[in-house]
């Protein structure tokens, strides 16, 4: 089935239990996102994706499912979902789901029978080897500290969990289990949702025979995700998914895909339709990691603009005509866009935000808006490790700090104050209302202290708001085909502070120029014959470019 809407289309990403509260309990529920759904339609988005909604015992937010047909008693029940996909179709919108099948949680159905025995007939749906010489079957840690193997007394084995050890890997080499994971994707796609977003996607396909992975003289585990990432039969997988799944519906798929390289993606979201329509890369946002190896991403420093212009900018032209893009900022695995590549001092906030939003949104590819960045929420200030809910902030701080004694206390407090995932994970800030319109009742998760200054309501008010600004921008995507078509060129890739491109489409060109300092720059494009379409400044000074001024110029010949 061939379909191309997804390519138009903008995503708005809810992170459910941090969205809207219908029932005062504290926690984000699926009626309270259908409360919201004008809200939705007033921005123009196209598509909402939700993260994981299924039963779980919660270990990961969600992503450690242990059904995969039962909706999360606190998000509500399955007629409560069955009503909000009705909504979301009646506002000509589209629902995306969360496709979590790597792994599964530890107290899955499938899992308690695999872990009886060697012989029941689930015991090979998930990956289990023997001890070697009294100790794990190799050297591979795990995404969320800790060895990537926890040994089962009942079997006399070790099982692999790249993630928590509630999170068991599924084995994709079994038949039955791709069988079993084709017929749950089903069960959705026939309730008529629109596509999946698959989580850690190309992590399912193992290297053969489990080898050791890297490991530096200092870690105490070798790099899983290195051995693991792309595997020898992903390419058969996704295929064999596409051809008695995908194909057969009208939907949009983007895969999460950790280290994934131009060269590989271009299989994976190849135009051909064959595999998936998009793939989420991370190499812009892994920018900026500690220059320790040991402490990977855990960083307080803001990604060199020079070498986030040239990542984009690969992605953008490696994959033009081969395969399709998917541009963001952030997501509930990130920090708040504005707070990460922008600035959010109350002086530069809304520009900022402004700034960066022009300058991901004039790229070729789908967009995804992450819920609360179109009004600009930035990150918490936390004082204490106390106050995180994330379990790899939790963790990370747990090892390194107090375990591996690598880095101090308030070293580690400022990186997680600049890196965890916990500050995508507030609760949507909607008003200045106690608990922000939230909840009528404290919130499962502190709210950003911000919020009575930051909010929807707020937003709406002001017609220069970062709402508004967001507004144009998704108009502007769903007029203009060059935003959609066009080529992509960067300009001056050198700069350490313009980030400047164009794009072009049959006689028509679009010019995005962005200032991402907080100095006044010249530049040396004049564009006194270009229209401009869009700007985060009052009015225009040609080659003088303020703090974070972003703005797009199109040209007609």
């Amino acid at each position: 089935m061939q379909k191309e809407w997804f390519k138009n289309a903008v995503v708005y990403q809810i992170y459910p239990r941090s969205f809207q509260d219908s029932n005062a309990d504290g926690i984000g529920d699926l009626r309270g996102i259908q409360q919201r759904l004008d809200y939705l339609v007033q921005l123009g988005v196209d598509v909402i994706w939700l993260n994981p909604i299924y039963q779980s015992p919660d270990v990961d937010n969600g992503y450690d499912i242990s059904d995969y047909r039962k909706i999360q008693p606190i998000y509500g029940t399955m007629q409560d979902f069955d009503n909000l996909l009705a909504a979301v179709h009646q506002h000509h919108l589209k629902l995306m789901m969360d496709l979590v099948v790597n792994h599964t949680s530890d107290q899955h159905r499938w899992f308690l029978e695999s872990k009886q025995s060697r012989t029941n007939p689930y015991a090979d749906f998930y990956i289990w080897r023997d001890p070697v010489d009294g100790h794990a079957p190799n050297n591979w840690g795990s995404a969320f500290s800790g060895s990537a193997w926890t040994y089962v007394p009942e079997r006399q084995q070790y099982y692999l969990h790249l993630f928590a050890r509630e999170q068991p890997d599924l084995n994709w080499e079994n038949k039955k289990v791709r069988q079993h994971v084709y017929e749950e994707m089903r069960f959705w796609l026939d309730k008529g949702i629109d596509g999946f977003r698959m989580d850690v996607i190309n992590l399912i396909s193992k290297p053969f025979g489990l080898p050791d992975a890297p490991q530096s003289s200092t870690a105490l585990y070798g790099d899983s995700f290195t051995a693991v990432t792309d595997g020898p039969r992903l390419n058969g997988f996704l295929q064999e998914m596409n051809r008695e799944v995908l194909a057969h519906y009208d939907i949009m798929t983007v895969g999460e895909m950790p280290d994934v390289t131009t060269a590989a993606a271009i299989d994976y979201a190849n135009l051909n339709g064959k595999e998936l329509d998009m793939v989420f890369q991370f190499q812009h946002v892994d920018l900026g990691g500690n220059s320790d190896p040991r402490l990977g991403k855990w960083n307080d420093e803001k990604p060199d603009l020079v070498d986030l212009k040239k990542t984009l900018s690969t992605w953008q032209t490696r994959l033009a005509n081969k395969a399709w893009n998917s541009l963001y900022w952030n997501n509930h695995d990130q920090p708040r866009a504005v707070s990460r590549f922008g600035d959010d001092r109350p002086q530069y906030r809304e520009l900022s935000a402004k700034m960066i939003a022009l300058t991901l949104h004039g790229m070729q590819g789908t967009p995804y808006i992450y819920a609360g960045e179109e009004i600009g929420m930035t990150n918490v200030n936390f004082t204490d490790i106390s106050e995180f809910e994330d379990i790899e902030a939790i963790n990370a701080f747990e090892q390194l700090v107090n375990q591996e004694k690598i880095v101090d206390a308030t070293t580690m407090l400022r990186y997680l104050n600049t890196r965890s995932r916990d500050h995508a994970r507030t609760p949507m800030q909607w008003s200045d209302q106690l608990y922000s319109g939230f909840s009528t009742v404290q919130p499962y998760f502190a709210l950003n202290q911000n919020y009575p200054e930051i909010n929807v309501e707020k937003a709406k008010q002001d017609p220069n708001s970062v709402f508004y600004f967001y507004q144009k921008l998704i108009e502007l995507r769903h007029q203009l085909p060059l935003l959609t078509y066009g080529t992509y060129q960067l300009l001056d890739p050198d700069d350490p502070q313009i980030f400047a491109y164009q794009r072009q489409y049959q006689n028509q060109t679009l010019f995005v120029i962005s200032n991402f300092s907080e100095q006044t720059v010249r530049h040396a494009y004049s564009q006194e014959q270009g229209e401009l379409l869009i700007h985060n400044y009052a009015e225009d000074l040609g080659q003088t470019l303020r703090p974070y001024e972003s703005k797009m110029y199109y040209y007609q010949s």
